[in-house]
């Protein structure tokens, strides 16, 4: 066998409302190309209540950010939408399961951005996570938040230097967080 046959695929799990991607998510997202894979997951049902635009269409920003990023390491996965069951939330848990089931043989990294890094020990089975799967402290180096998009197109200010060039546009045609 050669190296590449040998080489374990190594992913990063990377989760977020994505309400809308910033460029702050962009810094992460840059941070992990030593990947072969980034999986950029959207919540489907937010695990504290957080208020979010509809899944489809933070998944239709999400993928005009990924076209921005223009790299095909970088993928949104739809694992969420096919765990979601109406009423509840979806683990962060039962998601890496899933992503080790669909890629049996990976080496799989859960990526914690900024805001859940203070709260990981809240998640479900948390130390059944770290016991399982590489976990990975990420922070934002561009300090750029979704907040910050939403406040600002409710202010009808410029969102170009916050987020990617599609996702802008697109925020604005679409009249969105107004």
């Amino acid at each position: 066998m050669n190296d590449i046959t040998e080489k374990k695929t190594k992913i990063a799990v990377f989760g977020s409302a994505f309400n809308p991607p910033s460029l702050g998510h962009k810094s992460v997202i840059e941070s992990l190309t030593h990947f072969d894979t980034v999986l950029l997951i959207p919540s489907i049902a937010h695990a504290w209540g957080k208020e979010m635009l509809d899944y489809n269409v933070r998944c239709d920003m999400l993928d005009l950010f990924i076209q921005d990023l223009g790299s095909d390491k970088f993928q949104r996965s739809g694992i969420e939408e096919e765990l979601y069951v109406p009423g509840s939330s979806v683990t962060t848990f039962a998601v890496l399961e899933k992503v080790q089931d669909v890629y049996p043989s990976a080496d799989i990294t859960f990526v914690v951005g900024p805001d859940n890094f203070f709260n990981f020990a809240k998640f479900y089975k948390a130390e059944e996570i770290l016991s399982r799967w590489s976990v990975m402290a990420c922070p934002e180096k561009v300090s750029i938040r979704s907040t910050d998009i939403r406040n600002e197109l409710y202010k009808m200010g410029s969102v170009a230097e916050l987020t990617t060039k599609s996702v802008a546009k697109f925020l604005i045609n679409n009249k969105l967080y107004k």
